[in-house]
């Protein structure tokens, strides 16, 4: 961080900067930073966006279904199309998310507002995604045969030429997240939530242009013709290059224009280097955790593969994107218009605004995820009745909800420990994030093979989840207690009054919701039809249900959040 004494990051002299022009800016800032309607309505138009971009990405996948079937042909597609987002992710996307926007924020402090720090941030982080893309891209043989297993020689040749096409998707990651760090730090939110659209609108195009011109064996890679595969690949990656392409004009619209900067040395990024590294360490400790309870459910699928079907991998990582997508609507959006402005708060020392913003996050988000939660706990197996019944046999598509169910019980406190973490990259710390991770990680490790050594066949999956669950609880807890000493406090009275009172005001809708489920799956069946019907209408008795009652014990942030939602849509 610079001296405000000594004027700009990069040494140079500091821009003539009048009083009156400083302090309308700031006024502005504070008059916009401070509004928790504000946040909201930003949030709704998010959460909007991020819903419509999933929404299309059922439709990408039912799409693509079609054009290759679910089988193997389709598996060498997907291995090669995630791959990237494996890569990205491990690499560059924790980092780039946890690092940038409180480095922007502190650089627009500066005479120039930031512009030469960001130009420098932008060049550098460019030419190391270029770099990961080109030397990831030519090592595209030994990347899937490492995430392959028993595949044949003709089919690894067909997954290895998709991810010739998908690999450079990296690099489009990369730009994505950078200009979208960049607009959230200019307090621009909603563009990079919507951008997604984009590249599942090319997605299906090129599905469906699949469709008409070839044809494809699902159980035969090899029925695949070079043009098809570079069709299937090629949209995929221009799909991510035009996400990303679309914030430019955006970014424009909002007075920054990009300059390539190479003069890197004592120019202030060392900071960011130092951020990114423990950053770096805490996605890498994730990823351990992740591959043991994976290895943990395959081995649990193939124990009860003989007796239950469906109790493994895809039961698991289906149930987990159930249970993440919520938090990703809710609490994402948020939580990215809350570290601006928790950012510029923590730079300037306002540790009591850092304090009233996590507690403005913990309140807001718990509105939704607890009824998120409850609604998953009480009717997770219609859920996943309505949307797997087609494509896996009808009491896994159930068993899903189940496993999902065992998720939902943690995913107020994963949200919860979302919050917190920004609470400490607000204030450049990426360090105690790392350490508390290792905690918590390790902590996931032994409940899951406790779970694991204990549960019968079946169960075990679910006893996974309620691992997981398990861990976030205790990880907010040390977050949170962390955070105490850190900024004298955390509003822990209020927000734990608000989360109790949700609680209370959900759970008679929950056991009424439950209670309906059983009567009419049991009368209609558990089929599609049964689920469906016992979805809508729990899911009716337990809206009215939390609003009823939540509006009878005066929860003032259902109140606000409701208020904003009917007022975003009537208009």
């Amino acid at each position: 961080m610079s001296d405000p004494q000594s004027g700009n990051r990069d040494g140079t002299q500091p821009f003539p900067v009048s009083d009156a022009q400083e302090t309308a800016t700031e006024a502005a800032l504070a008059a916009s930073d401070r509004s928790d309607g504000r946040l909201l309505r930003t949030s709704t138009v998010m959460a909007v966006g991020t819903t419509v971009s999933r929404a299309l990405g059922f439709v990408r996948s039912a799409t693509i279904a079609a054009a290759i079937g679910v089988q193997l042909t389709a598996d060498t597609f997907t291995v090669a199309n995630t791959v990237p987002n494996i890569l990205y992710i491990l690499l560059a996307g924790g980092v780039l998310n946890a690092v940038f926007v409180p480095q922007l924020v502190r650089a627009m402090k500066d005479p120039d507002g930031g512009q030469s720090y960001t130009d420098r941030l932008l060049t550098l982080a460019g030419l190391v995604l270029l770099g990961v893309t080109v030397v990831a891209t030519a090592l595209a043989p030994v990347l899937i045969a490492i995430v392959t297993n028993g595949y044949s020689h003709a089919d690894l040749s067909v997954a290895t030429a998709f991810a010739f096409w998908c690999l450079p998707q990296i690099f489009f990651y990369g730009v994505y997240t950078l200009a979208g760090q960049v607009l959230n730090a200019r307090g621009s939110f909603g563009p990079m939530m919507w951008a997604p659209i984009v590249n599942n609108v090319v997605a299906i195009a090129g599905a469906l242009t699949f469709i008409a011109v070839y044809t494809a064996n699902p159980d035969h890679p090899s029925s695949l013709t070079n043009g098809g595969i570079a069709l299937l690949g090629g949209t995929a990656t221009l799909g991510v290059a035009l996400q990303a392409l679309v914030l430019i004009p955006v970014l424009r619209h909002t007075g920054f224009r990009y300059h390539p900067r190479f003069d890197f040395r004592g120019k202030g990024l060392g900071k960011a280097r130092d951020l990114a590294k423990w950053t770096l360490l805490f996605v890498l400790v994730n990823q351990l955790a992740y591959l043991v309870v994976m290895n943990l459910a395959t081995h649990a699928g193939k124990i009860a593969a003989t007796t239950h079907v469906g109790a493994g991998p895809f039961t698991y990582s289906s149930a987990y994107l159930i249970f993440i997508l919520p938090h990703s609507i809710l609490t994402v959006s948020v939580v990215t218009g809350l570290l601006p402005r928790m950012s510029r708060a923590a730079a300037d020392g306002r540790l009591d605004n850092v304090r009233d913003d996590l507690s403005t996050g913990w309140r807001l988000t718990a509105v939704g995820t607890v009824f998120v939660a409850a609604l998953l706990v009480a009717l997770g197996p219609d859920l996943t009745g309505v949307l797997f019944t087609a494509n896996v046999p009808n009491d896994q598509a159930r068993f899903i909800g189940t496993v999902t169910a065992a998720f939902a019980i943690g995913l107020p406190a994963f949200s919860a420990q979302y919050v917190a973490l920004r609470g400490f990259y607000a204030q450049e710390d990426t360090r105690t994030p790392f350490f508390l991770q290792v905690v918590i990680a390790a902590l996931n490790v032994v409940l899951a093979l406790t779970a694991y050594v204990l549960l019968p066949d079946r169960l075990a999956l679910v006893g996974l989840a309620l691992a997981y669950a398990v861990t976030y609880f205790v990880g907010v807890a040390l977050s949170t207690a962390v955070l105490r000493r850190r900024l004298g406090g955390v509003d822990g009275r209020r927000v734990t009054r608000t989360v109790v009172r949700l609680v209370l005001a959900v759970l008679p809708g929950t056991i009424a919701a439950w209670g309906f489920s059983q009567a009419l799956t049991g009368w209609l069946g558990e089929g599609f039809a049964g689920s469906a019907v016992a979805l809508g209408t729990g899911g009716v008795v337990l809206l009215l249900g939390f609003l009823t009652v939540g509006r009878a014990l005066r929860i003032d942030e259902l109140a606000t959040v409701n208020a904003t939602v009917r007022n975003r849509f009537a208009h």
